[in-house]
């Protein structure tokens, strides 16, 4: 059952060990999908075990961490319609990236699809996958799921060429909740986003990571991009929503101190989105008020 059409792009950093159990599943199915890894300046041995164990698995390592953008660096390289994204904790289910590319073929102006997300050990949804089947975006009918207003990279296939026109991921978001601004960018060139629960992607959580970091970079991308692209007065009555109910720590003074030092990079790059996308953007923002899933954006 080889299916050319979708390659999966990875980005790990320091994390050798989860990547290397990632590409034994990503290898293994039956898609054959190309693999492309971009090492984010792994210290651990990362680069050495994938080239010596995964020969088939394009390799990139860029020299420094690029966050985010080391998917950007991928996808450059990517020679499929399709890209599915990958953490190196996370992995596809088999079949699942050929019904994702069949979905895609059949709607024209169907930009991504998002998968189930089962959390292992154990296989038990995400809390966020509720979220996504509930979605309150309004979407037409010939979607295949509930239309969405972002997506999580982790259990996402694009359109390669989408991708590419709008730039990828924001060098400046760097990670976390940097989906938001890109599928922001998509609607407002007139694509469509779906939940589509047939298609599962696998989540083992590494324990190697620094949630704190990640909260900060979280609610400071949440800040950007509200002032990146919502009207003055959307993007005030979120900030002012965020700075009340926040924890009162380090970690949030942190995000809005960069958040507040950016400004200047935010001004200049400012565009706000047609009033239908705004429309789009106000039903996520009630829905995220009420978010158990997501706490690190706010």
């Amino acid at each position: 059952m080889s299916d050319a059409r979708t390659t999966v792009v990875v980005i790990t950093h320091n994390r050798r060990d989860e990547l290397l159990r990632t590409l034994d599943k990503l290898t293994g199915l039956p898609e054959r999908p190309p693999v492309i890894v971009t090492d984010n300046a792994s210290t651990d041995g990362t680069a050495e075990a994938v080239a010596r164990l995964y020969p088939e698995v394009t390799l990139l390592t860029p020299g420094r961490n690029l966050g985010a953008v080391g998917r950007n660096l991928a996808a450059r390289q990517v020679r499929t319609p399709y890209i599915a994204f990958c953490d190196d904790d996370s992995w596809w289910e088999p079949g699942s990236l050929a019904r994702a590319a069949d979905l895609l073929e059949r709607h024209e102006r169907l930009v991504g699809v998002t998968a189930r997300i089962l959390v292992e050990p154990g296989g038990r949804e995400d809390p966020i996958v509720a979220e996504l089947r509930d979605s309150p975006v309004e979407g037409p009918d010939w979607l295949p799921g509930p239309a969405l207003g972002s997506f999580l990279a982790a259990a996402t296939v694009l359109r390669t060429d989408a991708f590419l026109a709008a730039g990828g991921f924001s060098e400046r978001l760097w990670l976390g909740g940097e989906e938001e601004l890109l599928a922001t960018d998509f609607a407002t060139h007139g694509w469509w986003l779906a939940y589509v629960d047939e298609l599962t992607a696998h989540h083992a959580p590494s324990p190697v990571r620094d949630a704190t970091l990640r909260r900060v970079h979280g609610l400071r991308n949440t800040l950007w991009f509200c002032w990146l692209r919502r009207p003055a007065p959307a993007a005030l009555r979120r900030t002012f929503f965020l700075a009340r109910t926040v924890p009162r720590d380090r970690a949030s003074l942190r995000a809005f101190g960069q958040a507040i030092a950016g400004l200047p990079w935010v001004l200049r790059e400012r565009r706000v989105v047609p009033p239908a996308v705004e429309a789009r953007l106000r039903s996520l923002t009630q829905a995220q008020r009420r978010s158990t899933a997501r706490r690190y954006i706010g």
